[in-house]
């Protein structure tokens, strides 16, 4: 049989075969809650938000059950894996962790947005305060208001005029369509939160349109830091929430 070319694995996924094996060999019964994300990190010698993105792999593919305010549970595999509020699905295998995708854009678009702040033409500015009336007005509707938050980017980002730049941008926002992030948001994302994120673009553009680069750029990074605080509140902790209309 020939050899298989070898591929790395993203943390996460290694983190949940790890989780899926101890579970199939009974260390966790069907029903049980498993540990805490911080014990779980502490254990493997991994991160928290490492831990978090492998348990939300693992709802998806129906081997556990997130309860916001309660925690982590084991469901029953004996039959066909399912989950209450679908089917289990299967994880892409080039699918980015959100968490750390987060932490990637932090990077990236900082610098963009300062860029903007020196290069960003009228039009730019219009699409710019465009997008965020667009997200307003979906939020005022309880409508999750992903469009307008991807034409923000990609306005930001296209007043560059870099094609590397901005197909790099939208790769990163069209990341977020995943089923990982997907269902992240499903437990954390609230009206309420996004009603904070609108004014974390509002003050970004703010920066962008009285062109201070410096600004520009500590805006990005406060917005991807709370975007990851955001999805980072303890399982424990979240309360349960009508999650707005998709």
């Amino acid at each position: 049989m020939p050899l298989q070319t070898v591929e790395p694995q993203r943390l996460y996924r290694q983190i949940a075969e790890q989780l899926r094996t101890l579970i199939s060999a009974g260390e966790w019964a069907v029903g049980t809650r498993l540990p805490a994300e911080r014990d779980l990190a502490r254990q493997l010698g991994v991160s928290r938000p490492s831990v978090r993105e492998a348990l939300i792999a693992m709802e998806v593919e129906g081997w556990v059950e997130v309860r916001t305010g309660s925690g982590v549970y084991v469901l029953d595999r004996s039959g066909a894996p399912s989950l209450a509020n679908g089917r289990a699905g299967e994880i892409p295998p080039d699918e980015w962790g959100p968490l750390e995708l987060i932490r990637a854009r932090r990077v990236v678009e900082g610098e963009v947005a300062a860029m903007a702040a020196t290069q960003a033409k009228r039009k730019h500015l219009e699409a710019m305060d465009k997008a965020i009336a667009s997200m307003q007005a979906d939020a005022d509707r309880g409508v999750l208001p992903l469009d307008g938050d991807r034409a923000f980017h990609s306005a930001i980002v296209e007043s560059c005029g870099n094609v590397v730049l901005i197909e790099t941008v939208q790769r990163f926002w069209d990341s977020r369509r995943g089923p990982l992030f997907e269902r992240l948001g499903g437990h954390f994302e609230t009206v309420e939160s996004w009603r904070s994120a609108i004014a974390e673009h509002q003050a970004i553009y703010e920066a962008v349109r009285n062109h201070d680069p410096d600004a520009a750029r500590a805006a990005m990074h406060e917005h991807m830091d709370h975007s990851h605080k955001r999805f980072s509140v303890s399982w424990r902790r979240t309360k349960q929430q009508k999650t707005p209309k998709k």
